[in-house]
């Protein structure tokens, strides 16, 4: 499957979905160019049903189309939980119209299988509850990235004290007291050092302040 760009920041998202809403052709095309990646993202559900994966994208692809021309911002937080659900219903409906000139579509037809091998029915797609897909990659790049960047901005101590504290890299989750009796210091300078190990790690998220 081809490369696409990168998914929009909230704010940009914002942004642009203001600018669309004013009229900007432009917008709407940026809106739609950084969430192919998505539209691919909910194709991968259908892998096993015989139609190319290129048609489903183009297919998924109006879906996204007509989520952002139809997206009120006052009724869902973000984009790509409304567009998810409209490219899957875009995808059902051609998969229903391409079976409907044979026989009638049952709920419980195989229409493909999961990622696990497992059938998976239309009634399965239809019942599937609305996932940020979006902002599930945003949690696993970030979560990577800020893993990578301990060592690099904490303290040797501030980095043993967010280790102990938030159960990370194999060490045991513990409370500030248990912290402080490991490292023979008091709570409260395990209290200051946590308290300033997390702003330095804040900083590394401007788009988050």
């Amino acid at each position: 499957m081809k490369a696409f760009l990168k998914p929009l920041t909230i704010a940009q998202e914002k942004h642009y979905l203001q600018k669309y809403q004013e009229g900007d052709s432009q917008a709407k095309n940026i809106l739609i160019e950084h969430n192919l990646r998505l539209v691919a993202h909910v194709v991968k559900k259908y892998q096993g049903v015989d139609e190319e994966t290129d048609d489903l994208i183009s297919i998924g692809t109006i879906g996204l189309i007509k989520a952002i021309n139809t997206f009120n911002p006052q009724k869902a937080t973000r984009l790509s939980t409304y567009a998810a659900r409209c490219i899957e219903n875009e995808l059902l409906m051609f998969l229903r119209a391409r079976r409907k000139h044979s026989r009638e579509v049952s709920l419980y037809e195989p229409i493909g299988t999961d990622k696990e091998g497992n059938e998976i029915n239309l009634l399965d797609m239809i019942e599937s509850a609305p996932v940020d897909i979006v902002e599930e990659c945003y949690i696993r790049e970030n979560t990577s990235y800020l893993l990578r960047s301990l060592k690099k901005v904490l303290t040797d101590k501030e980095y043993q004290v967010i280790c102990y504290r938030y159960g990370l890299f194999g060490a045991e989750e513990e409370t500030q007291r248990e912290i402080a009796k490991r490292l023979c210091i008091s709570r409260s300078y395990v209290s200051r050092i946590e308290k300033n190990a997390l702003h330095k790690l804040r900083e590394l998220f401007p788009q988050m302040q």
